[in-house]
This record gives C-alpha cells, structure tokens and sequence, in this order.
C-alpha cells in the first residue's frame, strides 16, 4: 500500500479525535506535555457524554412493542417462534438527528442472533412488509451472536459493506471501497468479543466513521462518496429477519460535537 495512503488515514484520526485531549481537561487547567508522557486509558466517559435510555421505560423511543420492551434495566429486542419476521425492524431513538457524535452503549446477543445499532440513518418504506413502520437506511455498526460482523460499518438498504472488522477503507463511489489499511487480523478481532456484554463506542466525525468494540478498534472508513453520504440521521437498534432471537442494549449515551 502506498505509504501516502497510511499517513493521510493516521493523520486524518488525529484531526478527528485529537480535540478531544484539550476538553478533558479540569476547568482553569492547562495540559503541558512532557516527554515522558504517553497516550492512557480514561477511567470512565470524557465530559459531555448523556444518557438517551432511561433503563426504565421506552420514553423517547418508538417501536414495535411486539418485538421491544424494557426488562432489568435494558432495552430489549426479540424474536420468538411465533413473531418471526419477514422484514428488519428498529427501535427509534426519536431525540434527535446526531450529525457529529460519539455513541456508547453496552450489547449482550444470543448466538442466533443478529442486530446491529444505526446512525445518520432514515426510515424509509419496507415493500415486503408494507405494515413495517420502522424500517432504516443508513450506516450500522452490525452485530451478531456467532461473532461474524461485529464492527463491521454496513449501510443498511444502501451501499452495503462499506469496511469489514480489521479494516481502513475509504469509499469513493462508483466503485467498491478502497481498502488503505489492515488494522488488524478479523478473527483475532472476534476473539475479543464474548458471550456476555460487550461495549461499543462509535465516533462520527464529518465523513470519519470509526467503530471500537471493547477498546479494540474495529474498522475506520473515510466516506467521500458525497451523493451517497448521509451527513445527520436517527440512531436505531436493530432486530433482523432470521430465527428466534434475543439482543439487550443498555447504558446507552451520547455525546454530540
């Protein structure tokens, strides 16, 4: 890979997470930098994150009540035996359209399952299942119970696969995306995902969207097919066509730039 391609993608991270060292800062401090410091870990979330799920009710969210609930504290979606779906179908955080943001939140999925949380995305009309009100275009950071996609960046009902897990791409349009970089082994990547609760952390800076699963950097794509971008959207958790399932979200906050 040219080396121009790998500089440009370092550099192009560092403009979009690096404001973020300056506003950790205790008010009336200054950082000074010394050459003994190195980049750390924060304890906890950076300042300005909010709680957009109350852990007690559905207040701000709109979806099927057949397949989302609130138990112990999380925002549940299933599919039983006999609500088998023919369409994917959302929960919609209806607070807002987020255009620069970071999302956290906590994922737990039974090993059928398949789910994934959009962003910047729409609800656009289902033709399979017409009565389906809850349909979504947009990116997804998609998830599963058999540990296949979690952190890929896939553009549901768009353009698809935008970067599988352990990749830098860049999408252009008129083409399939750009891979720039390997940034790590995907099944290596999966190992790190477990049975149990798992966190995520999207950054969506302009046309930089980075996925982190359990402090593992998952993909980075640089989405410059301008036509095609969306620029702003709703943020939706997902339950999708497939065999029964269960997913539980919790802990979700958001931080808007």
């Amino acid at each position: 890979m040219p080396r121009f391609r790998f500089v440009t993608l370092v550099a192009l991270i560092v403009a979009g997470i690096g404001t973020l060292t300056a506003q950790q800062q205790p008010p009336g401090t200054s950082y000074v930098p010394k050459q003994s410091d190195r980049p750390e870990a924060m304890g906890g979330d950076e300042p300005g994150f909010q709680p957009i799920f109350d852990g007690r009710t559905l207040a701000g969210w709109e979806g099927n009540p057949a397949y989302w609930r609130v138990e112990n504290g999380s925002l549940v979606g299933e599919i039983t035996a006999a609500t088998v779906i023919k369409s994917n179908t959302f929960i919609i955080w209806r607070g807002g359209k987020p255009k620069d943001f970071e999302l956290k939140l906590d994922y737990r999925i039974t090993p059928e399952g398949n789910s994934g949380v959009n962003y910047r995305s729409a609800v656009v009309p289902d033709p399979v299942t017409p009565e389906n009100k809850f349909a979504m275009r947009g990116y997804q950071c998609d998830l599963d119970g058999r540990k296949r996609y979690p952190g890929n960046n896939y553009e549901e009902k768009g353009r698809l696969f935008l970067a599988v897990r352990g990749q830098a791409t860049h999408v252009v349009g008129g083409r399939v995306p750009v891979l720039l970089s390997t940034i790590g082994d995907t099944n290596e990547l999966a190992q790190t995902i477990t049975d149990d609760w798992n966190a995520i952390h999207l950054i969506v800076r302009g046309n930089m969207l980075t996925h982190i699963i359990n402090g593992r950097l998952m993909t980075v794509v640089i989405d410059d097919d301008a036509p095609q971008r969306p620029v702003d959207g709703l943020i939706g958790m997902q339950v999708h066509v497939g065999p029964p399932m269960k997913v539980e979200y919790r802990n979700i906050r958001l931080k808007n730039w």
